[in-house]
């Protein structure tokens, strides 16, 4: 059962599955289209030893069912950016597809606010610059139904309640309609560490899309290709895990190293 309130922040937004170790950094993670808090429970409980983790929960699923979803990317990431406690521990953002783009729209406003990320990662979407036509959100509720078996092929077993599909249409169509109205603006760069993530089989997030991601950080960028579809993820919990955790903490050592000798960061 999640805690729902993080101590700090908005305890409508934030879910937290298991206690948070003391003086931890902290770990948000931002879930995919139509996706909600629990979709990240794996990698949250394998990150709970390290970090205090959270778990974004979008308007109009589940809990939240009740309150119309949000049309706008721009809106999600401030409010979003909102809902993050405040209380001075240092912060890594990860999100997968949609939750990718809010990781990197959050985090520009956390440097914009002086509150710069540790570090940010990025799995299961084009890199802001790499700009498509998509209309997906255009389509009836069939249309927008087959788009996510396509993207779901491979884990049958996360859309196997057609019930449970209707249910999060709205919520589906508003989070299409957010992310594909959504253009980069051309001074969209992150001084934080980037690491982008994709697998080798999604043909929605390609190799090259996963590398141009270098374009959007001056800080460390790292990319990877793992096995798998779209949902890659969930056939990768534990390697994510370790590739989320090691990518985080070499940043968090990079910023407490010149503390420790009396230098600037």
């Amino acid at each position: 059962m999640a805690v729902t309130d993080p101590g700090t922040g908005d305890a409508r937004w934030m879910r937290r599955f298991h206690p948070a170790p003391a003086d931890a950094p902290r770990l948000v993670l931002l879930p995919h289209a139509g996706g909600s808090a629990s979709f990240f429970r794996p990698l949250a409980t394998a990150l709970a030893e390290r970090f205090d983790v959270l778990t974004a929960q979008y308007p109009g699923r589940q809990d939240r069912r009740a309150e119309p979803p949000i049309e706008d990317l721009t809106e999600y990431a401030d409010r979003i950016h909102r809902a993050l406690p405040s209380d001075g521990r240092p912060l890594a953002l990860y999100g997968h597809s949609m939750g990718a783009l809010l990781a990197f729209e959050v985090a520009r406003r956390l440097e914009a606010a002086g509150r710069a990320p540790l570090a940010v990662v990025v799995s299961g979407r084009r890199a802001p610059s790499v700009h498509r036509e998509d209309t997906v959100h255009l389509r009836d509720d069939s249309g927008l139904i087959a788009e996510l078996r396509e993207l779901s092929a491979t884990h049958s077993s996360l859309l196997a309640d057609e019930e449970v599909v209707r249910m999060i249409l709205p919520a589906l169509r508003g989070d299409y309609t957010a992310v594909e109205r959504w253009t980069c603006p051309a001074d969209s760069v992150l001084t934080a560490p980037l690491l982008a993530l994709t697998g080798d089989a999604d043909r929605w997030t390609g190799v090259d899309d996963t590398a141009a991601w270098a374009a959007h950080t001056t800080g460390a960028f790292r990319w990877e290709v793992l096995d798998g579809g779209h949902f890659f993820v969930v056939d990768h919990w534990q390697r994510l895990s370790g590739l989320v955790s090691g990518f985080v903490l070499d940043a968090l050592g990079a910023v407490e190293a010149p503390a420790a000798l009396g230098t600037p960061a």
